[in-house]
């Protein structure tokens, strides 16, 4: 049944995934393309989408894959899934233990995960740019780059550069997706 599968496999990344939602893209992308639920490409427009749409990246990625394999009841248990996990851990920690960072044995967790968070956001930018501008997601794929993706990274990189050091502050990142969303729209109608 698949609202169960949806429920357990988002349940299984809310459960072991530290670190926020740009560590849990890799673990999602994996379980989504392992079921054969979305394609390389539906997962990138669905990280582009969660990217860009308010929220948590994790929870508007369950939401979506959920919606797309299961309606409006597999897009709840898809987020519950993803959600219940971290609710649980953080109510039975506030519940139950004061200054809980205070413990060296937590302090030691926290310190060897940060690595491995930090690998998997890595890891995850890696695969984005090596599928996004360059067309390569598996070894052996030639490379194809995507001009046009790459002209609209360079133009907003260039974009906010500027903007930086002319207002001395970083430009909005919905003024930054919006300018993103017009280049695409302007340069892939052709």
């Amino acid at each position: 049944m698949i609202y169960l599968e949806l429920f357990l496999t988002f349940l299984q990344i809310g459960a072991v995934s530290f670190g926020g939602g740009y560590a849990m893209i890799s673990m999602v992308r994996e379980k989504v393309m392992s079921h054969g639920w979305l394609t390389e490409e539906e997962i990138l427009n669905v990280i582009a989408v969660s990217e860009s749409t308010p929220g948590p990246i994790a929870i508007n990625m369950a939401t979506f894959v959920g919606s797309t394999q299961g309606g409006m009841l597999g897009s709840l248990l898809a987020t519950l899934g993803v959600v219940l996990p971290s609710f649980i851990i953080i109510l039975l920690i506030s519940s139950v233990i004061r200054n809980f960072l205070k413990y060296a044995g937590v302090q030691a967790f926290l310190r060897g995960v940060r690595p491995c968070v930090i690998a998997l956001i890595l890891a995850t930018s890696i695969t984005l740019f090596l599928s996004t501008l360059l067309n390569f997601e598996v070894t052996g794929d030639s490379i194809s780059p995507d001009w046009k993706g790459i002209a609209i990274l360079a133009v907003v990189a260039i974009f906010a550069n500027v903007f930086k050091k002319i207002r001395s502050k970083k430009p909005s990142p919905i003024l930054m997706i919006l300018i993103s969303a017009g280049l695409g729209m302007i340069l892939y109608s052709f």
